[in-house]
């Protein structure tokens, strides 16, 4: 059977040049920390890969630290946000498992930004928020991710930062979807930090980095050696890393554009019944987050796996977890946020890709339709 892999939200497919990177990197070795010969070879590789990664985010090299994925590189920010005296965190209701557990347990009171059924951020409600802030809880800290990793909206990131900026605050931007896959600059939109994984653009698992500007101060959560400038202790990742820089210059030559061939899928799904979520929303161009009334996410992602394609009914971190989205239901959603699933492609997804799962998915609908009731 062939097996067709549409779920890049989740985790990109290892880019040729990552692998070769991370080849290299491990048959150098070396310490970037140790002065020697291959102490300073390792610290090349090293500084080459935070340039590499500076120049798909943004920013100069300097601001660039590396961690152990997106979820350290969320976490880092948040929690450097309450150890410099935010004692009141707004975190919006489609923010990432990482931001929002990591928000619950900082000791900071919580409120949520919402979203509307587009699925976008409610600036009016963020204005008013912030123009009646309380000196007493600190500076005010707002997340709002760049594109969520649900449903591909792409969120006014630049228009937030005004809003926040105007109040003084801290405002930390989840990229981790978004970069490689659209322009991802963190001073254009006025970020003060941003997080970046390597896997969700086609670097290795287990490596992210947290690039931050002048108005944000970083409190190293992780204590030891003086790694990362102080900002991280524990001695650098260096193959992971060195991938994650080639990936992300793959990512930033990249020319296979999935808007078309996604557009050209969800209006087939359309045709068929299907509700295409956040549909007039901005959205990532490899992202289609589609609803089936009456069929059950759960079932569309066996069905479509017993078929040979490879996709999900949401968050790779929730996935598994029985509970509806917490993204769908913010967008006042209800059932339908039950039959609703993801499909994503990148790099290596092709046309036929697409319509091979077109045409998977409407077998599996017709099944469904022709099942008799229980």
């Amino acid at each position: 059977m062939t097996r067709v892999y549409l779920d890049y939200n989740a985790t990109a497919p290892l880019r040729p040049e990552a692998l070769e990177a991370v080849t290299r990197a491990y048959a150098m070795g070396g310490n970037p920390s140790s002065i020697h010969a291959a102490g300073r070879a390792a610290r090349a590789l090293l500084e080459q890969a935070r340039t590499e990664v500076a120049a798909l985010i943004g920013g100069p090299a300097s601001t660039v630290v590396f961690t152990s994925g997106g979820t350290e590189a969320n976490a880092l920010a948040v929690d450097s946000a309450v150890a410099t005296g935010s004692k009141r965190l707004i975190v919006s209701a489609i923010e990432h498992d990482s931001v929002l557990e990591t928000a619950k347990v900082s000791g900071a009171a919580v409120e949520v930004l919402p979203v509307g059924a587009d699925g976008l951020a409610d600036l009016a409600w963020l204005s008013k928020r912030l123009a009646a802030w309380d000196a007493a809880d600190g500076r005010p800290f707002v997340a709002l991710m760049l594109a969520n990793n649900e449903t591909g909206v792409i969120q006014p990131v630049r228009e937030v930062s005004e809003i926040v900026r105007a109040a003084d605050g801290w405002l930390h931007v989840d990229a981790i979807q978004a970069a490689g896959k659209i322009p991802t600059d963190s001073r254009a939109l006025g970020a003060d930090t941003l997080s970046v994984s390597a896997h969700k653009l086609g670097g290795p698992q287990g490596v992210g980095a947290l690039t931050f500007g002048p108005r944000a101060t970083l409190v190293r959560r992780q204590h030891g050696g003086g790694q990362e400038r102080g900002r991280r202790a524990g001695t650098e990742n260096v193959p992971g890393i060195a991938a994650f820089g080639a990936a992300a210059m793959a990512a930033l030559r990249d020319t296979n554009d999935q808007a078309p061939m996604r557009d050209a899928a969800a209006e087939q799904l359309k045709a068929q019944g299907a509700v295409v979520i956040a549909e007039s929303s901005p959205r990532l161009p490899n992202t289609l987050c589609v609803a089936t009334p009456g069929h059950p996410s759960d079932l569309q992602v066996m069905k479509l796996d017993l078929a040979g394609f490879m996709v999900s009914a949401g968050s790779a971190c929730s996935s598994g977890k029985v509970k509806a989205s917490h993204v769908l239901s913010a967008m006042g959603l209800g059932e339908l946020a039950e039959c609703a699933i993801r499909v994503s492609g990148g790099w290596g997804t092709s046309s036929s890709d697409w319509a091979a799962f077109v045409d998977a998915w409407s077998e599996a609908r017709h099944a469904a339709r022709r099942a008799p009731a229980a």
